[in-house]
C-alpha cells in the first residue's frame, strides 16, 4: 500500500497528537493517587481532544481506568472521535485537491 507524502505528514502529526494526549492521561491518572498534587484539568483533557488527540484521551480512559464514572468523558470523546476523523479527511481532500477550495486563488500553497 503506498502511502502519499501528505496524508504521511497528517499521520505522524495526529499519532504524536495521540500519544501526548495518551501520556498526559497516565500522569494525571499518577497524580489521582497522591494527594496534595496539582492535577491535570478536565477541560485540558478536553482541549487535548478537541486537538485531535481525542484517541489518546479515550485510550488512557481505559488502559488506565481513568475518567470512566464521568458521562462527559463517556459520551464526548467518542463524538470528538468522529470530529477528528472528519476534519483529518477534509483536511486531507482540501490539501491534495486544492481546486475545491472555493477561494482556491487567494491561497499560496
Amino acid at each position: 500500500m503506498v502511502i502519499d507524502l501528505q496524508l504521511s505528514y497528517l499521520l505522524i502529526g495526529f499519532s504524536a497528537l495521540n500519544l501526548l494526549a495518551f501520556f498526559i492521561m497516565l500522569a494525571d491518572k499518577i497524580k489521582s493517587a497522591r494527594t496534595g498534587t496539582r492535577r491535570i484539568s478536565e477541560g485540558l483533557l478536553f482541549f487535548l481532544a478537541t486537538a485531535f488527540g481525542s484517541l489518546g484521551v479515550y485510550l488512557g480512559m481505559f488502559v488506565f481506568r481513568h475518567k470512566t464514572q464521568k458521562w462527559y468523558f463517556l459520551l464526548g470523546i467518542p463524538l470528538l472521535i468522529a470530529q477528528n476523523v472528519a476534519l483529518l479527511y477534509l483536511a486531507y481532500i482540501l490539501w491534495t485537491q486544492p481546486d475545491l477550495l472555493p477561494l482556491k486563488d487567494l491561497l499560496v500553497f
